[in-house]
């Protein structure tokens, strides 16, 4: 699967883009401004792609309108056609939103019955009781996502709905050539739909990619081999910067271990979650991190621990964002053009060494070395051993452990590291060692 071997950018569009909030029925080429950045994600070391909604939708692109148009504010499916095509030709891959639990108030369906109600053909397409109300004052009530209603939910038990999605997906295949999805709010989706989804997917396109919303529990409820390849890894996000935060590497240590370990109860062992230290949903990592020199150490945790590394637009120059009176538009900003600083150079770095490295991509994860402050992990595979060591402390540390072995070459840095009388880590670092 070429999703094991990626790291990819993660562009909410309509932010991205400087979109209206509202759909404003003008049509606009926006989403042409992402071939002026793919220079830069190439420096930043990402092969694939994984754009937040981009259809016609009423307002965040969450709450979509049609299924078979691209947003009008970003532009024409002619548009975007043109923009994954110029994505493949630099050899990146292209993932887009599947949001298929709701639809917004306006989508075409919703809307006919609205107008028609008991009469209208689509009013199975979703969990409606016309003898109720709802806080449109409709006349009618309806099950929305999580309370909001805005965001009809759809009925994914009814076969007409599954045709109509599956075959707009079948679209978007032909039209962009897409190469996965990501599944919105996955833990919501009913099981056999998502289980018609994973075969369905697989009669479009060689190793296309399902990659599912999850925040919590046991992600092997949607990550297995009849339902989604991945599930995005909540738990480790939270690991990853509370442990620094509060200097308590064991956090994220014991994570590492309760998903990847050797012990026989290890949860996610040979799979491949998406990871990430922000994204759309959430305050950017250079706003979540007490301290700014933690920075480049989340960035190497990142890259070296098992899974898919995600990176979010903006943050790989330390753009800072947090959510503000409970939106999250500060979280999606648009920036004019990409920016350059050590912490992209760092990261590019980091990507490197990720994607150069088998034992990287696919290695099994132990634990060597845990204080506090310090973390060295080994990633094997087949022969391979990378040395994964992070020093979070301002002070140096002498890291004495048994690495089995006497010399190595730092995928960093490019310099040799010998094992013998200890590893001096300095202040604030980290290291990739792979073993000679």
């Amino acid at each position: 699967m070429w999703a094991y071997e990626s790291v990819f950018y993660q562009i909410y569009p309509l932010g991205f883009c400087g979109a209206p909030k509202q759909n404003d029925g003008i049509l606009t080429p926006r989403i042409q401004k992402v071939q002026d950045w793919i220079p830069h994600i190439l420096d930043c070391g990402a092969n694939a792609i994984y754009f937040s909604p981009i259809f016609e939708s009423d307002a965040h692109g969450y709450d979509t309108r049609d299924y078979r148009k691209i947003d009008c504010r970003l532009g024409t499916n002619e548009d975007f056609a043109s923009v994954s095509k110029a994505l493949h030709q630099n050899g990146i891959k292209v993932v887009i939103d599947g949001v298929f639990n709701h639809v917004g108030r306006g989508f075409w369906a919703f809307q006919d019955v609205l107008k028609n109600r008991e009469n209208s053909p689509y009013k199975d397409w979703f969990h409606i009781n016309f003898g109720g109300n709802d806080g449109y004052n409709d006349g009618l009530w309806y099950e929305g996502w999580e309370g909001h209603y805005e965001l009809v939910k759809l009925n994914l038990r009814n076969e007409a709905v599954i045709e109509h999605l599956f075959s707009c997906i079948r679209s978007w295949v032909e039209e962009f050539d897409i190469d996965g999805l990501r599944l919105d709010v996955a833990y919501c989706v009913d099981r056999d739909f998502l289980r018609r989804l994973r075969s369905f997917c697989d009669t479009l396109k060689p190793d296309f990619f399902l990659v599912g919303e999850i925040l919590g529990g046991d992600y092997n409820q949607i990550m297995n081999d009849q339902m989604l390849h991945s599930a995005t890894n909540y738990e480790c996000y939270k690991g990853l910067y509370s442990s620094l935060n509060s200097m308590n590497l064991f956090e994220i240590g014991h994570s590492l271990l309760r998903q990847f370990g050797p012990e026989n109860w290890t949860l996610y062992k040979g799979k491949h979650l998406l990871n990430f230290v922000d994204n759309h949903d959430v305050v950017r990592i250079a706003s979540n991190l007490t301290n700014e020199k933690h920075l480049p150490l989340i960035y190497a945790l990142l890259f070296g621990m098992p899974g898919i590394p995600c990176i979010y637009y903006g943050s790989e120059w330390g753009a800072e964002g947090k959510k503000e009176h409970g939106s999250d538009d500060s979280l999606r900003p648009c920036f004019e053009a990409p920016q350059c600083n050590a912490l992209t150079e760092w990261i590019a770095t980091c990507a490197k060494a990720h994607k150069e490295s088998k034992a990287l991509c696919y290695g099994d994860f132990k634990s060597l070395m845990l204080t506090n402050k310090q973390f060295i992990f080994e990633r094997s595979f087949e022969g391979q051993r990378v040395l994964v060591a992070v020093n979070a402390d301002g002070e140096a540390y002498d890291a004495h452990f048994n690495a089995n072995a006497g010399r190595a070459r730092d995928l960093l840095t490019g310099q040799t590291h010998d094992f013998g009388g200890g590893s001096k880590l300095p202040p604030y670092s980290a290291a990739y060692w792979e073993i000679y």
